[in-house]
């Protein structure tokens, strides 16, 4: 008799075990990961795009003599205040000169705002929304770029739409461009820098300058999309 009880009750705790709530183990907790959210995977997927054009494209152009960032990277702009950094999607460095490129993944029609900062999109359903400007989101990092590497190099800045499915008006300003315009946007680049009296940039020497000047570490970088989720306008 005591043996059928062991047994039924041993059973019992097996089920038990079996079916009651889990709970997750304690230990040591390392920094939680930021929420993934559906537009920001979109602009990895656009990213990874543009990437692998610029590669092709500067390949290209420059043979190896160029120097293109591999992810994002922060430029250290207001070092003490409250948005101390800004980030760049793309930044390559070639003899023609320095450049970085805002990528959006946009679909539909792409056309002028009613303000230089401002574009407006055109979706299937045929609502326009209006949207920041990949040139107005550049405009400040140019300027500090500008400001603090040497003025006889070259810095420029546009925004790149990686969605096949994207339209863009032809009023639009030039440095607004589709993935597939790279190669002729950066080649008219090259000729302009043949054809007139600027400096060849040293590679090496214009991306040591730029180091000292941006950051590229993961914590640094988490902090800034954290500031911007909660300040999206940063």
């Amino acid at each position: 008799m005591s043996t059928s009880l062991f047994v039924l009750a041993a059973i019992a705790y097996f089920v038990w075990r079996a079916l009651r709530p889990r709970l997750p183990k304690l230990g040591a907790r390392g920094a939680s990961p930021i929420p993934t959210l559906r537009s920001d995977r979109s602009g990895d997927e656009g990213e990874a795009r543009v990437q692998a054009e610029l590669v092709e494209v500067l390949t290209w152009l420059c043979g190896s003599n160029f120097y293109l960032h591999s992810g994002p990277i922060l430029l250290n702009h207001a070092p003490g205040t409250e948005f101390p950094t800004a980030e760049v999607d793309h930044l390559a460095i070639t003899p023609f000169g320095i450049f970085i490129f805002e990528t959006k993944n946009w679909t539909g029609l792409i056309e002028p705002g009613a303000s230089a900062d401002v574009l407006i999109r055109i979706g299937a359903d045929g609502e326009p929304q209006a949207r920041k400007s990949p040139l107005s989101q550049n405009r400040s990092k140019l300027a500090f770029l500008r400001g603090t590497l040497p003025p006889v190099w070259p810095i420029e800045g546009a925004g790149v739409f990686a969605n096949d499915g994207c339209v863009l008006s032809p009023d639009l300003p030039v440095s607004i461009l589709r993935r597939t315009d790279l190669a002729q946007w950066l080649r008219d680049r090259r000729a302009r820098h043949a054809a007139g009296t600027a400096a060849v940039v040293d590679v090496a020497k214009a991306w040591a300058a730029v180091q000292r000047i941006a950051s590229t570490d993961e914590l640094a970088l988490r902090k800034h999309r954290e500031r911007r989720r909660v300040n999206p306008k940063i």
